[in-house]
């Protein structure tokens, strides 16, 4: 459809302008303004047009009327959720950076804690990828028919995500970040799971952590490389950028908490009355419609006064 022809059409719908329009389909004038340079709009969007007016003569003769809503549909709620993530890579990458600030001290940035104890995050997160493919039955030997944990490979990948967004913090700031990481971010996370594949590209990350703390990839070019690998893991893994926020908020809330209990002093109780923290906490993620890390910190203290 030609850019003026879609003026022609928001008017004959009842808009009374392209601001109105706007608003209706969550857009920003960035895109008006590129579809008036090229003169024209994109197929969806000419499809919504049809759609809203009843041209249905006008629609693919080899497509019904409910095919083209079930396919745009998806693609429409995707564009939705995805306007809303640069915001929450904000608020993670400011949680994260009040988190390290709390635990290793205001210049945790230089690659040493307030303990002056050496902070590496690229072994953190090749730990932390072990630790995922321990929650799959990748062992020849023993329990080989057993099922994968996906609901712990999933806190796996939000541990990874922790330490990649404090290494990715090392290198720069919070708006660079966000900007680094907004474009990885939307994607549709698989149904089904390829649990081969999905340990075949988590052992990408320590590879890729490896070549940097060995000096045999630049950093900065490792910091792309590491973004579009961890996203790629968590798609293969079934983990949407919702859930995995969800997650990480859940994550960094237990990880405050675990700190206000005695977690470095090593008096702090991990499992409650036989469960680990993290399976409480998902349980906890699971019942509440809207994250929201004071309320979720209050209900972790009622969960852990019933275990001491």
């Amino acid at each position: 459809m030609l850019y003026k022809d879609f003026k022609e059409s928001i008017k004959s719908l009842g808009f009374l302008n392209l601001e109105d329009f706007i608003v209706y389909a969550k857009l920003n004038q960035d895109e008006l303004l590129l579809w008036e340079e090229k003169n024209e709009v994109p197929y969806v969007v000419s499809l919504l047009i049809h759609i809203l007016k009843g041209e249905k003569e006008l629609l693919p003769s080899n497509w019904a009327l409910q095919d083209i809503v079930e396919e745009c549909l998806p693609l429409a709620t995707l564009l939705e959720e995805s306007s809303s993530f640069p915001a929450k890579l904000e608020e993670m990458f400011l949680l994260q950076k009040q988190l390290n600030d709390s635990t290793n001290g205001k210049h945790w940035e230089l690659g040493i804690n307030k303990f002056g104890k050496e902070i590496n995050w690229l072994r953190c997160i090749h730990m932390e990828v072990a630790e995922l493919i321990e929650s799959t039955p990748w062992k020849h030997w023993k329990n080989i028919n057993s099922e994968p944990d996906m609901n712990n490979i999933h806190v796996e990948l939000v541990d990874i995500w922790h330490f990649l967004m404090s290494y990715i913090l090392q290198e720069t700031n919070v708006p660079k970040a966000v900007s680094l990481v907004n474009t990885h971010c939307i994607y549709d996370a698989s149904v089904e799971i390829d649990v081969k594949a999905m340990v075949k590209e988590a052992e990408k990350l320590s590879y890729i952590a490896l070549a940097i703390d060995t000096g045999n990839m630049p950093s900065f070019s490792g910091i792309e490389r590491f973004i579009d690998q961890f996203f790629r893991c968590c798609k293969i893994s079934g983990l949407s950028f919702t859930w995995l926020q969800k997650i990480y908020i859940g994550k960094n809330c237990l990880n405050q908490f675990r700190q206000d209990h005695g977690y470095k002093e090593g008096t702090y109780i991990k499992e409650w009355n036989g469960i680990e923290d993290n399976v409480i906490m998902v349980s906890i993620l699971e019942k509440m419609d809207d994250i929201s890390f004071a309320i979720l910190y209050e209900k972790l203290e009622t969960e852990y006064k019933k275990c001491k």
